[in-house]
């Protein structure tokens, strides 16, 4: 079955720690223009934790895309890159400082996932459920008030 996107952005970048800031910024613009604040938060985490790996882990190319697409009241983002090797989440140890990322992933979306792509390198992936907007409170019209004046 094939689905057609509500609505899709793909940005390009190298995942640099300072680009890693402008596709924050650039997301968070994407998705208040597409009325989907509530998912701010956990997109933003998600898209550092993946960008995050692809700085840290990549062979060479340092390459990706990110990309958002709604469909069907899913917000799924995937970040794309060169480098084959599939990601897997470890178990946390105490006192280490990293190794989290995709266990935060996991926890903060519905579902997340990792697979290889045509011509190398591999697709992760999370999406977050997209809940319908609260409908708009309806305006009672302005009570009127009538002075009545007594003739003397």
């Amino acid at each position: 079955m094939i689905m057609q996107a509500d609505r899709q952005c793909t940005l390009e970048l190298e995942a640099l720690p300072p680009r890693i800031q402008q596709i924050r910024r650039i997301v968070a613009a994407q998705l208040r223009y597409w009325h989907l604040d509530p998912l701010l938060d956990p997109a933003l985490l998600g898209i550092t934790e993946l960008l995050a790996n692809v700085h840290r882990h990549a062979v060479a190319d340092k390459h990706c895309s990110v990309q958002l697409t709604v469909v069907s009241g899913r917000l799924t983002v995937s970040v794309l890159d060169s480098d084959p090797q599939l990601p897997e989440v470890r178990a946390p140890e105490p006192l280490a400082t990293g190794g989290r990322g995709l266990a935060m992933v996991a926890a903060l979306s519905d579902s997340w996932g990792a697979e290889p792509v045509a011509g190398g390198g591999k697709r992760v992936w999370f999406s977050l459920h997209v809940e319908a907007p609260a409908p708009a409170p309806r305006r009672r019209p302005a009570a009127r008030r009538i002075t009545v004046v007594a003739a003397a």
